[in-house]
């Protein structure tokens, strides 16, 4: 089973994830029709729109949509939905959205702040694999197809994947989404993958790299790369899922307590809630004088520094000044040596010879010089 990551920072409890595809068309169009009329009608708080933030993201078409609402008991909300193109066509998209206090699944969930909550739109398809969020999304006939997308599933760090078995093939009430019985909150982050009765085998040995194991007629919530901490695969495995029309409170459990972990972020979810935390345009006027203040209070600290920086620098040149000063004029007021010999220096190696000769040991007879004569004394002038 994947190990958890302990040098990824874990998503906050106040912050909910989600990352998903709209495949359709005009899905700026759509972000703004569905925020102008959640603002006439005072679900929002007010929104903003912006490009991106980087010279290539505006070049690519990024789009940049803020929003802000109360959830209940008065907590304030705040949420970013980054719009880009995709390359198979539509366009992808990342929400984060921070609360106050501590996420609750039974709060509205942010994606309905954005996208018309309407099964008909298109904007619900999950990043990783292409399958819907808010529906069932039955695994293809073939084995090698059903492997690669759930390793695709597996390996997804954004939303939740649920694969559900059917040990009968159900009727009308077995092919009610999970979806529909999850807390608000839930609702748009969970992906329901159903295995046919003779699809157990090949489903298993697909889910092989991962650790878990779906149970015949059960479900298996899928530990996502890296695992949360605290994931034990029996913990989030269902033995027993009844699709007769009643509702599957243990899975439904499971599925709650599996978004409660604190689930690793992912660099794009990280960068993403930088953006949200630090590049926030939408203020209210007391935000934007609080933000003003600090502002002043940075620039005056800034200012001060340089101001003690630069008393610092003039107390050291006044310094340096001085000495140089008590320096010329203890240099001008010494007595002049005398003057330089212009005797030529003697030779180094006839003063070596003079002090060992001078050092000699009595009775040594004196050295001889080539013509045979006594070297220590010079040679009389008589003969000049």
């Amino acid at each position: 089973m994947p190990t958890s990551s302990t040098d990824r920072p874990t998503t906050p409890p106040t912050v909910w994830p989600a990352r998903g595809r709209h495949v359709g068309s005009a899905a700026e169009d759509t972000v703004r029709h569905t925020l102008r009329r959640l603002k006439d009608s005072r679900v929002l708080d007010d929104f903003h729109e912006l490009p991106g933030e980087r010279p290539q993201e505006q070049a690519a078409g990024v789009r940049i949509f803020e929003a802000r609402w109360k959830a209940p008991e008065a907590v304030t909300v705040r949420a970013r939905l980054i719009l880009e193109p995709h390359s198979a066509g539509g366009q992808e998209w990342i929400l984060l959205a921070e609360a106050e206090d501590a996420w609750d699944p039974a709060w509205p969930s942010p994606a309905t702040m954005f996208w018309p909550d309407d099964p008909d739109v298109t904007w619900d398809r999950d990043a990783a694999t292409g399958l819907r969020l808010r529906g069932i999304n039955t695994l293809p006939d073939d084995d090698k197809a059903v492997r690669r997308l759930l390793k695709e599933a597996g390996h997804s760090p954004w939303n939740i994947h649920v694969v559900v078995h059917e040990a009968m093939t159900p009727d009308h009430r077995g092919r009610v989404p999970l979806a529909d019985r999850l807390p608000p909150g839930l609702r748009h982050r969970v992906v329901e993958h159903r295995a046919a009765p003779q699809q157990l085998r090949v489903v298993n040995w697909a889910l092989e790299d991962f650790g878990v194991q779906v149970p015949r007629g059960g479900a298996v919530i899928l530990p996502g790369t890296p695992a949360p901490a605290g994931y034990e695969a029996r913990d989030f495995s269902v033995r027993s899922v009844f699709l007769d029309g009643t509702e599957p409170a243990e899975l439904l459990a499971a599925v709650t307590s599996f978004a409660a972990l604190p689930r690793p972020l992912s660099p794009d979810a990280q960068e993403a809630l930088t953006g949200l935390r630090e590049d926030w345009r939408l203020l209210t006027m007391a935000e934007e004088l609080e933000r003003e203040r600090k502002l002043v209070a940075m620039y005056a600290e800034a200012l001060e520094a340089m101001t003690q920086s630069r008393d610092l620098y003039r107390e050291a040149a006044e310094r340096a000044a001085e000495a140089l000063a008590a320096y010329r004029e203890s240099a001008g007021s010494a007595p002049a040596g005398p003057p330089p010999s212009r005797t030529p220096a003697a030779s180094p190696l006839r003063g070596l010879t003079r002090t060992l000769d001078r050092l000699r040991l009595p009775g040594r007879p004196p050295r001889q010089g080539t013509d045979g004569r006594d070297d220590t004394h010079p040679p009389s002038r008589q003969d000049d």
